[in-house]
């Protein structure tokens, strides 16, 4: 197999180093509207399993030599459990293996019986070592494969094949292991069902003295300092799966509503919100791979002493994109109902746990719609994913109502199923000055509300039920809505839930072409840069509105996680671009 595996590795490739490598240079451009919104793939359409699939074979008898070699090379690469008939070879090569959906403890224990269905059973896991308890007779091994927040427990005698390795001491936890063995009762309160090892197999050790995760618990900042390795433990395991379970029923309700998936650009000339914060993508800088020195008299300068853009890659300043939703005008223009839902990022140097440099966005827009179609639409989806979550990650959800928020299932709960409030931005300040409570920030009309506002509307003002606050002032908002006919106040909308305040911000589009151009003139825009989406008002304009929704945001909702640098994977944040 090795052999194999080293005839079909690529020979080494030449390495070319170019003048210029792509640089992403941050630039915090002055703000040139007072308003910056806060942060608001074609999917998978394979439905997540609602109950597991019908235990495999058993395994056979491996009484060949040839047949043991095939078995084993199957478990470790294929993660199929009965043995295929040979594909049938093709003229001068060998055909493929069938792909299989491998076996996971969530198929054994993710039942309502728990896996009680599978008594009886022969098996093989796969996984990663999270205890391991040596008694005199008996050793307890917990396996965790990520399927699942459970552990599936496996009970090994010394008589079983590779009890030398707990013997030798390298069953540790962090350690990688393929077990095999038949599914019987568990004697202990915790499981219905363990593991009876017939045999234990090292994949790859784990020394227990520098593995950086042990049983005792870890505080949050330290494991954002090992993001490489903290999925490994319960709290973000559960937060990884609750995360895909989020993006998963995202694509779900907008593939099911008729919305059409748009991949928007990541690079790109235009500012969405008209705020400035955007990082900049340039090749004027030198390759620091070649040298950590980067002179200011190397990159390229007009004769008034300005940067030469004409030098640079694109020909103009170009930026990472802090929305898609621009671009998702254009193809709702011709397509009708279109979302995004891709990264976006922000140079904002913002330290808070509320605010991320790369994020995802979630923007739908919809074509002959107002905003009262689009405040229907969020509050729509927004109660589908959570009603999603809460029955497709029901152990993960109990472990976030025990560990980390209690009482977040029964919040979710309301959002399901209470009916959402909706009130002018006006109502909202008139309630706020009644209100018997004294506020950080002011409360005045002009101003936009604030995290604490938001959350004493929600949560106290109206008890726990979302609240959608609508019709803005044109001053703290951004230049593409629609302009009310007051002259005063723009069609947006932010829909706001308990523990968060504003999870999400849309708004109806200025549809009307002279209404857009002043605007852009009232905001110092430059309308050349804005060309392409001129130009849909200017050929079949309709109405339409849309959406934006951090998923981060979604995430921390969802879980009742505190601090948005642990709902994605990775976090982006000033001074940390580690992994």
């Amino acid at each position: 197999m090795m052999a194999a595996a080293a005839a079909a590795a690529p020979a080494p490739a030449a390495l070319i180093r170019g003048r210029y490598a792509a640089r992403l240079l941050v630039l915090h451009r002055r703000a040139r509207n007072p308003k910056t919104p806060p942060c608001r793939s074609p999917a998978s359409l394979h439905p997540l399993p609602r109950s597991p699939p019908s235990p495999p074979p058993l395994i056979p008898n491996a009484a060949s030599s040839r047949w043991r070699w095939r078995w084993r090379w199957r478990l470790f690469c294929s993660g199929t459990l009965a043995a295929d008939a040979d594909a049938a070879p093709a003229e001068g090569g060998e055909g493929v293996r069938e792909f299989r959906r491998r076996l996971r403890i969530a198929d054994v224990k993710g039942g309502a019986s728990e896996g009680l269905e599978w008594l009886g059973k022969e098996l093989a896991i796969r996984g990663w070592v999270r205890t391991c308890r040596v008694q005199s007779s008996v050793t307890f091994i917990e396996v965790n494969d990520g399927s699942c927040l459970s552990n599936m427990q496996c009970v090994m005698t010394p008589d079983a094949e590779g009890h030398d390795q707990v013997e030798l001491g390298t069953v540790t936890t962090g350690a990688s292991v393929l077990v095999e063995g038949v599914v019987v009762s568990s004697q202990g309160a915790k499981q219905k069902v363990e593991l009876k090892v017939a045999r234990l197999v090292m994949i790859g050790k784990c020394d227990p003295l520098t593995y950086p995760i042990q049983k005792k618990r870890a505080s949050r900042e330290f494991l954002r300092s090992i993001a490489h390795l903290r999925p490994r433990t319960n709290t973000f395991g559960s937060v990884t799966r609750v995360r895909n379970a989020l993006a998963y029923a995202t694509h779900k309700f907008f593939q099911e509503n008729g919305f059409v998936w748009i991949s928007s650009p990541i690079i790109t000339a235009s500012d969405c919100e008209g705020a400035g914060e955007q990082f900049c993508v340039t090749t004027l800088m030198s390759n620091a791979h070649e040298s950590n020195d980067c002179p200011i008299s190397t990159i390229p300068t007009t004769k008034d002493g300005k940067v030469d853009w004409s030098q640079d890659f694109f020909g103009k300043p170009a930026f990472l994109t802090v929305s898609g939703q621009l671009n998702a005008e254009t193809y709702a223009s011709s397509l009708s109902d279109v979302y995004t839902f891709g990264p976006t990022f922000r140079a904002e140097n913002s330290n808070t746990s509320r605010h991320l440099a790369e994020f995802w966005m979630i923007e739908p827009e919809l074509a002959f719609a107002d905003l009262n179609d689009d405040m229907a639409c969020a509050t729509a989806y927004l109660q589908y994913v959570v009603k999603f979550v809460l029955e497709n990650c029901k152990e993960d959800m109990d472990f976030f109502n025990t560990w980390i928020e209690k009482g977040i299932i029964d919040r979710l709960n309301n959002v399901a199923e209470k009916n959402f409030v909706q009130l002018t931005y006006s109502d909202a300040i008139e309630l706020l000055l009644r209100a018997k409570r004294k506020f950080d920030f002011p409360v005045k009309w002009g101003l936009d509300l604030q995290s604490e506002h938001e959350r004493y509307i929600t949560e106290i003002a109206f008890g726990g039920r979302p609240v959608i606050i609508r019709d803005y002032p044109k001053e703290i908002k951004a230049f593409y809505m629609r302009q009310n006919d007051d002259g005063k106040t723009v069609a947006a909308m932010d829909l706001l839930v308990p523990r968060v305040g504003e999870l999400i911000g849309g708004s109806q589009r200025e549809e009307r072409l002279d209404y857009l151009e002043a605007r852009l003139d009232e905001l110092n825009l430059n309308k050349e840069n804005y060309w392409w989406y001129l130009d849909l008002r200017r050929f079949g304009s309709v109405p339409h509105a849309g959406f934006g929704l951090g998923f981060e945001r979604l995430v921390q909702f969802a879980t009742g996680i505190e601090n948005i640098r642990d709902a994605i994977p990775f976090p982006r944040t000033p001074g940390s671009a580690e992994f």
